[in-house]
């Protein structure tokens, strides 16, 4: 019903335009200096100088700051994996840089990060070390298996703990090791703990998954994470009502990759074949170790070649025994429950580097510990919070097909 457009009148519009002389935009551009900013990850390979040279920084005043300032010293001191940003002129000379990294404070690392600010002033460089606490964020994010779901977090710009977390709570639906197809895919809704905003990419220290779907060769698997405030304590539970929780964790590690199996091996240090009788976690030294169910410490000490170990009794005449261990943070007849931190990966007794060996026995018989997740009974909703679970679960579905609609994007802050 609108009329032809070729019929409508024409009007042309002259207008002279006030452009300033090239002189005139120097002068203008001279009053609001170009700054720059870069961001980064040191590596335990960096010295002062490398990392600047990465970030853009051309300024051999700051590099020597950061070298001689007791605490801008902690930038370069090996422990890599601290959060960079700088703030540059245009010709490279630094005019601040602040770092993240975990706490100097060991006891707060899990709740607190610290903060290393270099700043230029009239008289030179001064830093300042501060201590802040990390603060929770929601996020979405999914991904797509392309070869293995490491490289899928990694492609979503998804922390490394989050592939461990989608293994732990559908381990008992789907063998991660086996099962596994191109074109799988998955969405999650996670707490990302934040420094200043930024997501933190030390190990251990990411945020519990609130709900995630995972399609393993056309079947689709959910969670929705619900936390019973009376009982004050929470698990997984499928969207109608029924709990993921299991008598056993998937694995003792939040981070980790298995580096031996279940099998026959050659052993790197008696050079012959013989039985595995557990698993091997590949870890950093000092990386936490849980105990995988509820128990009680029936040995803490050390054992031969397996160095320091804790054994830990649980029901039904089943064990556990966690090897190669740096530190013991529990003693024998100690009553335990599952998740909690019972000492750190190490490579103590005959181990060629890091790592944790793992056993799962049945009445003294060993058995593949990677079927542990499939094993036990699940939990039940109480039916005086299904009420509040479903209202969750709702909003978790909608969380969840937001995070799918990113699907091949990056992880955002909901």
């Amino acid at each position: 019903m609108a009329p032809d457009a070729a019929a409508l009148p024409k009007r042309v519009v002259v207008e002279d335009l006030n452009v300033p002389g090239l002189s005139q935009q120097l002068d203008d551009l001279a009053q609001h200096p170009l700054q720059l900013y870069r961001h980064g990850i040191t590596r335990p390979s960096d010295t002062a100088d490398s990392l600047l040279r990465r970030l853009g920084v051309i300024d051999p005043l700051a590099a020597g700051f950061l070298r001689r300032d007791r605490d801008a010293r902690r930038l370069a001191d090996g422990q890599g994996n601290k959060m960079v940003q700088v703030r540059t002129d245009a010709d490279g000379s630094l005019l601040e840089l602040v770092a993240r990294f975990p706490a100097v404070d060991t006891q707060r690392a899990r709740t607190h990060f610290t903060r290393l600010t270099v700043r230029r002033g009239d008289t030179g460089f001064s830093a300042v070390l501060e201590t802040a606490p990390l603060v929770p964020q929601t996020r979405l994010g999914s991904g797509t298996i392309r070869s293995s779901l490491w490289a899928a977090t990694d492609e979503a710009q998804l922390p490394d703990a989050i592939a461990s977390q989608l293994i732990e709570i559908f381990s008992a639906d789907v063998d991660f090791h086996r099962e596994l197809r191109r074109g799988d895919t998955f969405s999650v809704v996670f707490e990302a703990l934040t420094a200043d905003d930024q997501v933190i990419t030390w190990n251990d220290a990411t945020g519990r998954i609130l709900a995630a779907e995972f399609v393993n060769h056309g079947r689709q698997w959910q969670a929705v994470w619900f936390k019973d405030v009376a009982k004050g304590k929470g698990a997984y539970f499928s969207p109608d009502g029924k709990s993921r929780q299991r008598s056993f964790l998937a694995s003792p590690l939040t981070f980790s990759r298995v580096t031996s199996g279940f099998a026959q091996r050659f052993h790197p240090i008696l050079q012959n074949w013989r039985a595995h009788k557990g698993v091997d976690y590949s870890a950093p030294t000092g990386t936490a170790v849980r105990t995988v169910a509820d128990g009680v410490i029936e040995f803490a000490g050390r054992q031969n070649g397996y160095g320091k170990v804790v054994k830990v009794q649980h029901a039904n005449g089943q064990s556990t025994l966690y090897a190669h261990l740096s530190r013991i943070d529990v003693n024998v007849g100690q009553r335990i429950e599952q998740g909690q931190l019972i000492g750190a990966v190490g490579a103590t007794g005959a181990a060629t580097g890091p790592h944790l060996h793992f056993e799962f026995l049945v009445y003294g018989e060993h058995q593949d510990p990677l079927t542990i997740a499939r094993a036990g009974e699940t939990m039940q909703l109480d039916k005086t919070t299904r009420v509040q679970f479903d209202i969750q679960a709702r909003v978790a579905q909608l969380q969840l097909d937001a995070a799918e609609s990113m699907l091949g994007g990056r992880s955002n802050a909901e």
